[in-house]
């Protein structure tokens, strides 16, 4: 395409952007947090499903960045701990110390089936059980796996962005 039809097209176009969801995760999150929420992620034991589409809520196609969440590598920065997988009895400490270890007020959310009741791996001798029932989760995001635009919208009600 030539250039100057490109620019002809973004200017009668302009900027497009998605509504932002009807409800936030509680009515003062998006006072709480400030719009921007840093979110530290936790595969407690999953099948890395769920990794995959967290990864691509965070690339340039779906940029959860521009909705004011952002990844983190420490939980001592974080505001979210967003954790996947089913919590496995070797996950169940670790997962209990890094949302002891992330600053108050702090939302965790559950992602995917598996991290929600334990999905297909419901009953397994290595399962410790559900993110609920090792932690108090404040926001479930279904799906097995979810798409990247339910986690997306999941942020954006923590944002209120």
């Amino acid at each position: 395409m030539n250039p100057w039809n490109l620019a002809r097209r973004i200017v009668a176009v302009g900027r497009v952007a998605e509504t932002a969801p009807s409800q936030p995760v509680a009515e003062h999150a998006g006072a709480v947090f400030g719009g921007s929420v840093q979110v530290r992620h936790v595969d407690a034991g999953s099948c890395n499903g769920c990794e995959i589409e967290v990864g691509a809520a965070f690339n340039p196609v779906y940029d959860t960045e521009r909705y004011g969440a952002r990844l983190v590598a420490s939980p001592r920065h974080a505001d979210v701990v967003l954790v996947t997988g089913v919590v496995t009895h070797n996950m169940a400490e670790p997962l209990r110390r890094t949302v002891e270890a992330t600053p108050r007020p702090r939302l965790v959310l559950a992602v995917g089936d598996c991290a929600h009741d334990c999905g297909v791996f419901r009953g397994a001798f290595g399962v410790r059980g559900s993110v609920a029932d090792v932690v108090d989760v404040d926001l479930v995001v279904p799906g097995c796996p979810p798409e990247p635009a339910v986690i997306v919208e999941a942020l954006r009600r923590v944002t209120g962005r």
